[in-house]
């Protein structure tokens, strides 16, 4: 038997628009640092997101960015959490 050397290919469904799939949203530079000064943390001490994650692909962010997740949570309605962009 010859082994095949598998190439990765794109996803050709979009997952952001499945029902299980939480909201990420891009902050702005500004939005950022007005949440990071809110909490009085660094960016690398948020929970990390890797940059190839199919949920933020489409944002087109970049290593260092940081990443609004709100999720439909059954006691307080939703949660809103915060990621930090990573390779």
């Amino acid at each position: 038997m010859s082994k095949k050397k598998i190439e990765k290919t794109e996803i050709a469904i979009d997952i952001s628009s499945h029902v299980l799939v939480p909201k990420h949203t891009l902050l702005t530079k500004e939005e950022a640092e007005e949440i990071l000064g809110k909490y009085r943390i660094k960016p690398y001490q948020l929970p990390y997101i890797k940059r190839s994650d199919p949920a933020i692909r489409d944002a087109k962010a970049q290593v260092g960015d940081v990443i609004k997740v709100v999720r439909r949570s059954s006691t307080a309605g939703e949660a809103i959490v915060y990621r930090y962009v990573i390779e």
